[in-house]
């Protein structure tokens, strides 16, 4: 059995990867990339408090699954949204995208 520190571990260094891209990364895709990690994190952490709180239920994968579905959605719009800015832009860099600004 595996303790729940090592698990605790692990999605602290994907969160801490996800926010480390999120934060220095001007492309677009890479930020997309780094929120699914964050997501990944978070995933890990329900998934091992479910396991170690309560083995018997399935909570915390249900949970996951959802937090999964919703990932797959936002990546959907985000990679819509990107290819549409693209398209009048030539360009996927974060500092080009002005379009939103008032």
């Amino acid at each position: 059995m595996i303790p729940l520190e090592y698990y605790l571990l692990l999605a602290a260094a994907l969160f801490c990867i996800g926010i480390y891209g999120l934060v220095t990364s001007r492309n677009v895709i890479r930020v997309l990339m780094s929120i699914e990690l964050l997501l990944n994190a978070v995933n890990l952490n329900l998934m091992a408090f479910s396991n170690y709180l309560d083995p018997a239920t399935a909570t915390g994968q249900a949970f996951a699954v959802f937090v999964i579905s919703i990932a797959a959605a936002e990546s959907a719009v985000g990679l819509a949204i990107i290819l549409a800015i693209y398209r009048n832009r030539d360009t996927v860099d974060m500092e080009a995208f002005n379009l939103l600004k008032w």
